[in-house]
């Protein structure tokens, strides 16, 4: 073979190489809609999926978004993250499809939370490639076995929460070296407190468990809250003593009769101190109600009793939030924790802290702030507090709220104290009185979506533009789904759902409120002020369902939609906009362009995902409940809808 002839045989194989790989390299993502397919095919409901995820198109194809399905940010992209949270998708472990996952070898996150998954854990150690698996919200059960998560080297984040799990806690757990969050709360782990020695782990949560012994030395960096509701736990982090000595049987000596006599007068000390304490409260709580008369309104908000920055049932102790209503920041976490305070088990007339995060403060506290008033609504007055340390809260005193007994009571705003979700504001603390109760929650400064949309046409309001306002109709809708899941046995999951309480971050991620407190107010005229009351069957036949949230969310969207205040927030309907009769009348008549809020409507190249906006709004408030649509199918509608 002479050169010339070398060199262009060497020629042809490059090339021939270079065309080859130009097809091989996509082929890394060729082939994946199949897989997902697969996997969707071993789930027993899938339902929610089906508009999105069809085989043959590509997942990563953001013109074509399959739903929960998203790519790694490479020239050839592949999936990477599998999101199907909130989707009422359900299935049997055993047989869910896990070769079909494997074969996504992009794949590094994987979210299953808030569905109706059961059985033993599933073979996800055989992803082993993952960072991030989160499965809380299910139902999943039984042991998992101690070497489960050996393989899985590289996970970061674990979250299976809110499940069935029992036995005792892998400890192949301890052995993940990248490890940075365990949440296993709110399941039935038994046996030994696990030791986790990872200098990269930062958050743990293993509270209300069945676990037992002492909680090493080595976990007491973790806080307190980490390990509440575990009764049988001991150990200095949770200040209680795991030493028990027997009791003396023995005749007593006279060094005992000396003893018995020192305690019985050290006893008489804590007698005369607890009268002092009692006295003292008395005044603080005389005093707190005198506070109210120094009150200044602040009397921007008063639009028919709808409190525009409204903390209801929500409560925490702690906050960072500046005492202008404008202005300061606030950490906009996608996930927060409770705790069940220092004094929840004793009746006090303090605070019940559920969440010390960012610090604990008392009833005295409060009382020495200096404060507003907020408004006053339905439910109770609201008053806003900027207490010496800087910590700024809302303070909403409760009106009728003698459902339940001081026991249920604690318990049920304690199941809103553990919720964590970016689009939930849960309780920071309470009061209980018989006579009174006080709601604690973070002050959030940019106020509530109905100040932005009607209080203020400024600055504000011009930058709620149609991605602002996407993004937070499908936030609301994802915390709607996440306590439809969570209170799925409530008669209402939310019930108060309006613009007035749904507050915003500083980056308008939305913050609902005044959720879950139908199953707490007793007074019919005071339970009434609820908001899913005035849905039509409500109205008509005084009866009530998790579709009247449906209806509130469909108020909502219109409200956002359209820019109008809505006649139906209004007590006596006077004023605003029947946006309910406007929407469909102008439907019927195709007229659906017009509807949409001048603020946004020359966002031309979006005015088909708007119409369809509003058709969603419209289905979610139809009259007839029966023929309403589910919460789940609203929030699916809602995801499919595109900037």
């Amino acid at each position: 073979m002479t050169t010339t002839t070398y060199m262009a045989a060497v020629h042809l194989l490059s090339i021939c190489v270079l065309i080859f790989s130009l097809h091989i390299t996509p082929s890394l993502a060729v082939g994946e809609d199949v897989h997902l397919i697969e996997f969707k095919e071993s789930l027993k409901d899938s339902s929610a999926l089906d508009s999105t995820w069809i085989k043959g198109t590509n997942p990563c194809d953001r013109r074509k978004a399959w739903q929960g399905i998203d790519c790694s940010d490479t020239e050839y992209k592949a999936v990477s993250a599998i999101l199907l949270m909130n989707l009422g998708l359900s299935g049997v472990s055993e047989n869910l499809d896990i070769d079909a996952l494997r074969n996504l070898q992009s794949l590094r996150f994987l979210s299953l939370e808030n569905n109706s998954f059961s059985g033993p854990m599933p073979e996800f150690n055989r992803l082993s490639s993952l960072k991030s698996l989160f499965l809380s919200g299910n139902q999943f059960s039984g042991e998992i076995p101690p070497g489960f998560f050996e393989p899985m080297g590289s996970l970061k984040k674990l979250h299976l929460a809110r499940n069935k799990f029992s036995g005792r806690i892998p400890d192949s757990l301890g052995k993940l070296n990248n490890i940075m969050e365990i949440l296993l709360q709110n399941n039935e782990f038994s046996g030994p407190v696990p030791v986790f020695e990872q200098k990269t782990l930062q958050t743990i949560d293993l509270s209300y468990n069945k676990l037992q012994g002492e909680i090493p030395q080595s976990m007491s960096r973790f806080p307190a809250k980490a390990f509440e509701g575990n009764p049988d736990i001991c150990g200095s982090v949770i200040s209680k003593d795991c030493n028990h000595p027997e009791a003396n049987t023995n005749a007593s000596s006279p060094g005992d009769k000396a003893n018995e006599a020192n305690e019985s007068g050290s006893m008489t000390k804590w007698v005369i101190l607890a009268v002092v304490v009692a006295v003292l409260l008395v005044t603080i709580l005389f005093k707190a109600k005198k506070k109210d008369e120094n009150f200044t309104v602040l009397g921007k908000e008063n639009l028919d009793e709808v409190v525009q920055v409204h903390v209801p049932s929500t409560n925490r102790r702690s906050m960072s939030s500046s005492s202008s209503r404008r202005g300061g920041n606030y950490n906009d976490s996608g996930s927060r924790s409770s705790k069940r305070g220092s004094q929840a088990g004793k009746s006090t007339n303090d605070l019940v802290v559920i969440n010390e995060e960012k610090g604990v403060f008392g009833l005295p506290d409060l009382m020495k702030a200096a404060a507003e008033v907020l408004g006053s609504g339905g439910l109770g007055s609201a008053y806003k507090a900027v207490m010496a340390n800087g910590v700024t809260v809302v303070v909403k005193r409760m009106r009728d709220m003698n459902k339940l007994n001081k026991d249920a009571f604690e318990t049920e705003i304690r199941k809103l104290g553990r919720i964590r979700h970016r689009n939930i504001l849960p309780p920071l603390a309470y009061h209980y009185r018989k006579e009174e109760k006080l709601l604690v929650t973070e002050f959030i400064p940019k106020g509530s979506l109905l100040f932005l949309l009607h209080g203020d046409r400024g600055i504000a309001h011009a930058e709620l533009n149609w991605p602002t306002r996407l993004k937070i109709i499908k936030g609301v809708a994802r915390g709607m789904g996440f306590l439809h899941t969570e209170f799925a046995n409530y008669e209402l999951p939310h019930g108060n759902l309006k613009s007035s309480n749904i507050l915003l971050s500083p980056n308008y991620e939305p913050l609902l409120t005044d959720y879950a407190l139908y199953s707490l107010i007793s007074n019919t005229h005071s339970v009434q002020a609820l908001f899913a009351y005035k849905c039509p069957e409500a109205v008509l036949y005084q009866q009530l369902s998790p579709k009247s949230d449906v209806y509130c969310l469909g108020i909502v969207i219109l409200e956002i939609m359209t820019g109008k205040f809505p006649t139906q927030y209004l007590n006596n309907q006077k004023g605003g906009t029947d946006v309910v009769q406007w929407v469909r009348q102008a439907i019927s008549e195709g007229r659906v362009a017009e509807l949409i809020d001048p603020e946004i409507a020359n966002t031309t190249s979006s005015l088909e995902q708007m119409e369809k906006m509003l058709h969603i709004g419209a289905t979610c408030t139809e009259s007839d409940h029966e023929k309403r649509i589910e919460m789940r199918e609203a929030i699916r509608n809602i995801e499919e809808v595109q900037v």
